[in-house]
């Protein structure tokens, strides 16, 4: 049985907005229905893309960095870290808000999907024959680019089209995804370190097969009866500005991803030059147990993930299990300064992924239900709380590098991690709106 298409306004900022009480609170439950698919199809799909991302990070780009120049390593990485930075700092919001205008036969989300996962495969394919550190800045930003403006529109799927009380298990399957995306892609990478343009091109053939996949078998119709509203470039960037005083647990919720993503990547972006540099291995050593780092994580991981995605949508909170995570991230961290050696990276890895998995299985939950307007330009509105995840990954290599460099070395990082999860707990209790 079908449901009737609701009718669309443009509202003052030239986003379209959901006259119904139901659209207003974010609820798609005007919309087409889900399909079975779904689900299992948006934790696939994450879990491709961030096994690129993580796959990349961790081990591919690391590699070829430190095969160009051993002695400055550390700091390359810094520079072709931050030049991306710079490129992608604003790709998803604007991604996402093009996306929340886009009306055609395949919905509003899949052609900017289909876009950033092509463009992203060819440039992968090409980056492994570079030797120049400016040209590999110059194709991993655009790279970044591309992943982003595939990852915007599809974190706007959960607000598009599960309801309210569905979005735990949807922010957990995400979750389930993206750890084991992150486990799987550093295991694959680590055995082709050694031909990293194999490595590049396996990834970028994934994600891009996985996009066309998730496609095909999750259409949406939804946008295909939307009218067209006014276009205005001052209005349409204009909307980019959330008054914070306005709109407070939007801010709060921001600071509280920004702090936690980052305390997490500062150690996760140097892995590979951690059980080098400070744990001693070798670096064949090393890409060879830095996999073995995300498989002690993925066990725990996937089941804290699943034990909160479905805990929090029971008793209806949200905030609760990011405060866990918090206290599970700082005893995980504390573990490779009493015990710098494997057994003690390990240990680190289980009770951080059980701790990141409780953090994950609400986190996307959690920053749909403080949207402005309900969610009615939900992909513009996330793809700006995804900033709060891109800023921190792009800036951890350049404060590791500061860390290392003028701080005490690798110790400074797991310090420097515990202090910012610690903070970000912090700024979560303001919010109201959300328990």
């Amino acid at each position: 049985m079908s449901t009737p298409a609701p009718s669309f306004d443009a509202g003052p900022s030239g986003q379209t907005v959901l006259p119904d009480a139901a659209a207003q609170t974010g609820d798609p439950s005007a919309r087409p229905p889900t399909s079975r698919s779904l689900l299992p199809s948006l934790a696939i799909t994450s879990m491709v893309l961030f096994a690129t991302y993580s796959g990349l990070i961790s081990v591919l780009l690391p590699n070829q960095v430190a095969a160009i120049d051993e002695a400055n390593k550390v700091s390359n990485l810094a520079i072709v870290s931050t030049v991306s930075f710079i490129f992608t700092l604003f790709a998803q919001p604007l991604v996402g808000a093009f996306s929340d205008r886009t009306r055609s036969r395949m919905g509003k989300r899949a052609p900017w999907m289909i876009i950033g996962a092509a463009s992203g495969a060819v440039f992968l394919m090409g980056l492994s024959g570079l030797q120049s550190i400016l040209w590999i800045a110059v194709f991993w930003a655009v790279i970044q680019v591309s992943l982003n403006a595939l990852q915007g529109p599809m974190t706007a799927i959960v607000p598009d089209r599960f309801p309210t009380s569905r979005r735990g298990v949807a922010s957990a399957m995400v979750g389930i995804g993206t750890m084991a995306g992150s486990t799987v892609g550093v295991v694959v990478a680590g055995q082709l370190a050694s031909n990293v343009g194999l490595g590049y091109t396996i990834f970028g053939v994934a994600v891009l097969l996985a996009t066309l996949l998730f496609v095909v078998f999750n259409r949406d119709f939804s946008s295909k009866d939307m009218p067209r509203t006014r276009f205005s470039w001052k209005e349409f960037f204009a909307g980019f500005w959330i008054n914070p005083k306005k709109n407070p647990d939007f801010a709060w919720a921001f600071a509280a991803r920004f702090f936690f993503i980052l305390g997490y990547f500062v150690i996760f972006a140097f892995q590979l030059f951690i059980l080098t540099d400070y744990i001693g291995l070798s670096l064949a050593e090393a890409n060879g147990s830095i996999g073995l780092l995300a498989l002690s994580g993925m066990a725990t991981t996937l089941v804290s993930i699943a034990l909160g995605g479905w805990w929090s949508d029971k008793i209806g909170k949200r905030k609760i299990f990011i405060y866990a995570a918090t206290v599970f991230m700082l005893i995980g961290l504390v573990f490779p300064l009493v015990m710098p050696n494997m057994t003690g990276m390990i240990i680190m890895s289980a009770v951080n992924g059980f701790g990141f998995g409780l953090y994950m299985a609400c986190d996307t939950a959690l920053m749909t239900e403080v949207l402005p307007g309900g969610g009615s330009a939900a992909g513009k509105d996330l793809g700006i709380l995804n900033v709060a995840t891109n800023i921190p990954q792009a800036l951890s290599p350049a404060i590791a590098g500061i860390l290392i460099g003028s701080l005490g070395g690798y110790p400074a990082l797991f310090i420097f991690g515990m202090v910012s999860v610690v903070v970000a707990a912090f700024v979560l209790v303001p919010i109201k709106s959300v328990r």
